[in-house]
């Protein structure tokens, strides 16, 4: 029988008594408060940031629109392979700051140049302004690392966690069939699949581990502004074809996203996709975020990115 890992689940009980008392003095959520919660408990707990040889603040530019990113390559003297990297927050929180070890992390995990989005978040800029951000920097990809003099191999992975998973899995849906832009993986990180909100472990695991099922239901709240159909935004019920990317699926058992994340690999691999599901049964969500609670889960969910991306070219 699967079971809680046990460092977490005293943290959890800790966790979940200090939010009671919280509710039973009148507090009410607010956007800068999960901000400021995300922020805190990443720089609290994800203390180890590796040094990449070769890191920069820059900013890609459309029209009007300018969106920042934050390049890591940690081998400037030899081209390597790109990942887009769209961080988690339930599209209202975390930043390219927040995600900074983790980043770093993964570039040096993986040996890939990490190009890491700061796009806009509700609830100023709702749904779906950081995908058009996303859309931006994709777009330009390319000349982007160019301008910058950054040696790269033209391989393209979309690496996201929780919402920023959302975010991949749509922009790999968007360019399955666009004639100039290719995505050769995509790995999906306890992704949020559903907006509907109707898997059975969104209730079988929505309170008392750490995402709670009224918060997700706030999180969309805040996304969907103007009456969008959450289903068809929703990367589980788009329309898919074999020319969808090679995808890694990381799920965790106790993650109130975890059925989605199964359904949708199901999907891909019934379209003969190469799929690989990589499930983590005492984890919770956003366990990558609680690294040095749970630092044997998290260097193995790295080496297993790092894994399958370098077999890419082997399928």
């Amino acid at each position: 029988m699967v079971k809680l890992d046990n460092g977490l689940k005293i943290w959890l009980d800790a966790y979940n008594q200090g939010l009671a008392q919280l509710m039973q003095s009148g507090y009410v959520a607010t956007v800068e408060a999960v901000r400021d919660g995300l922020s805190t408990l990443t720089a609290t707990c994800v203390t180890d940031s590796p040094h990449i040889a070769r890191v920069l603040d820059t900013c890609v530019t459309e029209h009007t629109q300018v969106v920042p990113v934050r390049i890591y390559h940690p081998a400037p003297d030899r081209p390597l392979p790109v990942i887009v990297f769209l961080h988690g927050g339930g599209h209202m929180a975390g930043s390219v700051a927040v995600y900074d070890a983790i980043c770093r992390k993964l570039s040096k995990a993986t040996q890939h140049i990490v190009v890491s989005i700061d796009y806009r978040l509700a609830p100023e800029w709702p749904y779906p302004n950081g995908l058009s951000d996303a859309r931006i920097v994709i777009g330009q990809l390319w000349p982007l690392l160019e301008q910058h003099q950054l040696a790269y191999l033209p391989t393209l992975s979309l690496v996201g966690d929780s919402g920023g998973g959302a975010m991949a899995a749509t922009l790999s849906a968007d360019y399955q069939d666009h004639p100039d832009v290719s995505i050769d993986n995509q790995v999906l990180i306890y992704p949020s699949l559903d907006y509907t909100m109707s898997q059975p472990s969104v209730t079988a695991n929505g309170k008392g581990l750490f995402l709670q099922q009224d918060k997700m239901q706030w999180y969309f709240d805040h996304y969907f502004q103007h009456g969008e159909d959450r289903q068809a935004a929703s990367p589980l019920f788009m329309a898919k074809s074999a020319q969808l990317p090679r995808t890694l699926m990381i799920t965790a058992e106790f993650c109130p996203l975890r059925d989605e994340g199964v359904a949708y690999v199901q999907q891909l691999s019934a379209l003969g996709i190469p799929t690989e599901h990589f499930h983590l049964d005492d984890m919770i969500h956003a366990y990558l975020n609680l690294e040095s609670l749970v630092p044997i889960q998290c260097r193995a969910t790295y080496q297993k990115i790092a894994d399958f991306l370098t077999t890419s070219g082997d399928n």
